[in-house]
């Protein structure tokens, strides 16, 4: 929230908020430049500024480039990034400083400087124009367009919302007049419409880069075997998976119930007294 009074009549309200009920407490910061999960606003003579947040404790630690995921994910990871970025950033110098520490967040963990600009070049010129991506860091006016231009896009997440929202009562909504005088289907063709759908076949395997061209032998070998026979009318879909990474592994792995007991070792030891009277 934002107060234009005194410091003292606003910790004088919060003060009092916190008695209105035992079990809620109001934890508050004030100041002119505070963190809200991952932005950072700044009250800069009334005019609200954000920009990206970071921890102190932050590391600048994603998935390397040397790792076995497909190449579309490092792409969107550039992509999100630059996202994030354009979304909170409302000042053409605090994009200019996130996407610095972007790039050396990238090249960190190994991503090629080509591969790097490459996607720079191409997330850009979706908003802007095909010209290089040297323009638009000198044009503050091409930022702010490009940056009007997302914001009014959904988010994935308002997406998925949404979707969720508009199918949530979809066999509760009453029929239209016209609906209910519209004949039953034809038995036959709902029968035709399912044989089509039955019709595809999914395997799925984990993505390491030597099985590059693992989807491509697939195919060839599910040809070659039922060649001329009514499998080949059955669409092959071959799907990978994304590969685990090791901090999962380490962290949802469960181990072995033998290596969790507490052993104890029982032991023989003689006294000085008994070591004298066998000596």
């Amino acid at each position: 929230m934002t107060w234009n009074r005194s410091e003292e009549e606003l910790r004088k309200l919060l003060d009092d908020a916190n008695t209105w009920h035992p079990n809620i407490k109001l934890d508050y910061k004030i100041g002119y430049n505070l963190p809200f999960l991952d932005v950072q606003l700044t009250n800069n003579n009334g005019i609200l500024l954000t920009s990206v947040y970071h921890k102190p404790a932050a590391e600048p630690c994603i998935t390397p480039f040397t790792s076995d995921h497909p190449r579309h994910v490092f792409a969107n990871t550039i992509k999100n990034f630059l996202e994030r970025a354009t979304r909170y950033s409302s000042t053409f110098e605090a994009f200019n400083y996130e996407r610095r520490n972007i790039k050396l967040m990238l090249l960190y963990n190994d991503y090629p400087s080509t591969f790097i600009e490459d996607q720079l070049q191409k997330y850009f010129s979706e908003y802007i124009s095909k010209s290089l991506f040297l323009p638009l860091i000198n044009d503050e006016q091409k930022y702010f367009l490009m940056r009007k231009h997302i914001l009014g896009q959904p988010t994935p997440r308002q997406s998925q919302v949404a979707l969720s929202a508009a199918l949530a009562d979809i066999d509760n909504d009453p029929l239209d007049d016209d609906e209910k005088q519209q004949p039953n289907p034809d038995p036959k063709k709902s029968e035709e419409n399912i044989s089509t759908i039955n019709e595809k076949f999914f395997t799925h395997f984990t993505y390491e880069k030597r099985f590059k061209t693992y989807k491509r032998d697939m195919h060839q070998v599910y040809h070659d075997t039922f060649k001329d026979t009514p499998a080949m009318y059955t669409n092959l879909i071959v799907v990978n998976r994304i590969r685990r990474q090791t901090q999962n592994e380490l962290i949802r792995k469960r181990l072995n119930k033998k290596l969790l007991q507490n052993t104890t070792t029982i032991k023989n030891y003689l006294s000085t007294d008994d070591s004298l009277q066998q000596g």
